[in-house]
This record gives structure tokens, sequence and C-alpha cells, in this order.
């Protein structure tokens, strides 16, 4: 048997440690001969000592840069888009092509635009979530401004998904008190406490092909705002229709009730624009301009998020075995789009292990602060370079469940096997 391996960090590159697949056989699983877990074992202070002063360093006119660039290829591209209907539409070209071909290189066309722009317009929404933490300017005014001014755009309700967001950060991986990619427990699906070959997993998990991708794809376009208004994949213990959008919800504070105000009048002012569009030009062209790339902006969003947090080598935990420090390592740096990832993404997908131990770091020092980080803590830092549509489905059928009992929980599959288990010395 073969299993996610961690060798010692030899040298600064991720893919030195990164996560190979485990092979598995239900004749041949046994708990007990499954790799040994150890919880990572140093504070917060001594990693942050590991990292240099210089790479906290907040640079306002390098994120203004970095926004300027994204708003101008954003415009670049909308202008290249106003082209295409007219151009596959014109008669001299319709007649040397075929209307047929025409028309099918018109619609390819569309499809490379709804790509380009749906990675430039997630850019657009990587620098309000920077903003949101505070990591790009060291002025809150005008991380504030900005952030809700590209969120609103983007139908993210700013303020109110700062606050939610910040308490992900700071109970990351904590079973209790995390706000969203809580896993389901045992008991939560109602799967009773037996040896596992004495379970029907099918009965629980028996899901054909075709309609476990029909769930991935309802996750990837509505989970984002399935979160946002009815807290699905949130925190269990929070009340019915807990959502961002009521500013008395258990998520916010009073203090906070102004926020989440002004967060809605974001999204009301955006709605109130898109309905002028909409009466202008057509809500055909508003959809293929705008609407269709916004939905690719949630489709990558809830993936980057997804990967970042769903996989069967990252722990959970329960009471006091969490710690920040526990709960930032408990996240997976992925080789996302390859270059793409890097340039349209500013490299969300690509570092954030270190963006979850230190959320203010600017995005432009990740790699470089992943280095020291994945130098000091070893084989607690997780990388993949698996391609990340295939980690997409692995992740999804892997990752179904966590017991009830225990501090230290690891994912099971659709057969109850998880890939790791917790180092005997720290079991109950």
């Amino acid at each position: 048997m073969t299993r996610d391996s961690y060798e010692p960090v030899s040298s600064l590159h991720p893919s030195d440690n990164c996560i190979v697949d485990p092979v598995i056989t239900s004749e041949k699983y046994s708990e007990d001969d499954l790799p040994a877990f150890t919880p990572m074992p140093w504070t917060l202070q001594e990693i942050r000592a590991a990292i240099p002063d210089y790479l906290f360093v907040r640079d306002t006119t390098r994120g203004v840069l970095y926004l300027a660039r994204d708003l101008l290829m954003a415009a670049v591209v909308w202008k290249a888009g106003t082209y295409i209907d007219s151009s596959f539409g014109n008669t001299t070209i319709r007649s040397q092509l075929s209307p047929i071909f025409a028309e099918t290189l018109r619609w390819l066309t569309w499809a490379v635009y709804w790509w380009f722009q749906g990675l430039i317009f997630t850019g657009i929404w990587v620098i309000g979530h920077e903003c949101g933490h505070g990591a790009f300017s060291e002025s809150n005014a005008i991380c504030d401004v900005v952030g809700f001014i590209t969120h609103s755009f983007l139908w993210t309700p700013y303020f109110s998904w700062k606050i939610s967001h910040h308490r992900h950060h700071i109970s990351h991986a904590s079973m209790e008190r995390d706000e969203v990619y809580v896993p389901k427990s045992r008991s939560d699906l109602g799967i009773p406490k037996r040896p596992n070959h004495e379970i029907d997993w099918d009965e629980y998990f028996g899901d054909t092909p075709i309609y476990t991708f029909y769930m991935l794809m309802r996750q990837q376009l509505l989970a984002f705002p399935a979160y946002l208004l009815f807290n699905v994949s949130g925190q269990k213990t929070y009340p019915k229709w807990t959502n961002h959008f009521d500013p008395n919800s258990i998520l916010f504070t009073k203090a906070q009730r102004n926020q989440v105000i002004l967060s809605n009048l974001g999204l009301l002012f955006m709605a109130w624009v898109v309905k002028l569009a909409c009466a202008k030009w057509h809500p055909i062209e508003v959809i293929k301009y705008y609407g269709i790339p916004w939905l690719l902006v949630s489709h990558w969003f809830i993936m980057i998020t997804y990967l970042h947090h769903t996989d069967p080598v990252l722990p959970h935990y329960r009471g006091k075995e969490w710690n920040y420090q526990r709960g930032a390592a408990s996240t997976v740096d992925r080789n996302f789009l390859g270059w793409q990832g890097r340039f349209f993404l500013h490299d969300v997908a690509h570092y954030h292990v270190i963006h979850h131990f230190f959320p203010k770091m600017p995005f432009y020092h990740g790699p470089e602060a992943t280095k020291y980080l994945q130098q000091f803590i070893g084989d607690q830092y997780h990388y993949s370079n698996k391609p990340v549509f295939k980690a997409l489905w692995e992740s999804y059928n892997r990752c179904q469940f966590v017991e009830d009992e225990g501090t230290v929980l690891f994912y099971r599959d659709k057969q109850g096997r998880s890939q790791l288990r917790l180092a005997d010395q720290y079991k109950d």
C-alpha cells in the first residue's frame, strides 16, 4: 500500500513536498496500517520568526497597479468582445466560411471571451479579498473602499463576507467554530458505527457517476450564493435561515449592523445598474458580456476554496487539540491552472497556506514567504501538483464524512476508509 507521502524538506521548492495519491483496496485496508499523523508542535510566534519582516510590508502603490492592470485587461477583453457578433455576422465572412462554420466560430470565440473574462473578473475579486484582510494597503480606509467597490461589482456583500471570512481564518479546521467547509459527521449522514464490512456503503453513497457529476456542478455554480443566502456548508450549530444579508443574523454583532446594511446597499446599487444595462442593451447582451463571466467567478472561487480546504490528508480538530497554527496548516497549495492561475488569479491558489498563517501578508510576497514557511514546518506543509479538475473530482468523492468521536479527524471516503490515522500518543 502506498500513501500520501510527505518527505522531509531538503530544498525550497513546493513540489518537493507533494501530495501523492494513495492506493487502497478494500481487501487490504486496515486502520492500523495507515500512516500516522502527528499534529503540529510549534507556536505561531516560532513560525512567524522564520519569515523575514520585509515580506509583511504592504505596498499600496503596488496593489493599485495590480488592480489597474486587471481593470485594463477587463476593458480590453470587453471591447474585443464587441466585435465578435458583428465580425461573424458579416455577410462576406459568412459566405466565405459557410454559415454553419461561421456560427460555430462565433460561439467558440464567445467561449474564449468567457474563459478569460471570467479569470480576469476572478482576479478582481481576489483583490477585493486582499482588501478584506487588510493586505492591500496599510490604510484600512483604502482597503474598504477598494474592497467594497470590487466585491459589489461581483455580487459579494463585502463587509458581511469580510466579517464571516475573518472568523473562518481564526477558526479554520475547528469542528466547533469554523465558518465554512465544516465536514459532515457519521451521525449527520445517519451511518451506524459498525465495522466497515457490516455496512452497505452503497446505501449511503451509491450514486451513479452522472448524478455525482450533476451534484458537483451544482456545487460549483451555486455554492457561493447558497452559502451567503442559506449558510450551506457553513457551521451546523447556527440557526435555520442564517444568512449574510440579515443585519440581525448570528453572524454579526450589533456594532456590525451598519456594515451589513451598507453591503446590502452595494448589491442593490448593482441590481439597479444591471437593470439599466438590460434596458439599454438587452438582457441577452448583459448576460453575454457580464453574466456568464460572473458565473465563472463563482465557479472559480468555489473551486479554489474547496480544494484549499478539502483533501483526505487535511485534519480537522475538536476541542483543545485545535489551535490557530494547526488550523492554518490544514490547507493545501495547488498548482491551479498553471501560469493562468499565477497571472490572472494573483497566485491565490498556489500560495494559500501562507495566507492562512498570515492573512495580512500581500499576495505578491506569497511565493518567497512560502519557501521560508515550508523550510520551517517541513512535512506539515501540503502541496499538490495534481491537475485541479481531477483533484476536484477525487476530493468530492473521497471526502465524505468524519467520525463523531475523536479530537483529530480525517475525511473518510464512500467505503468508510481514511488515508491517515492519529499517532498513538495523541489518542484519548
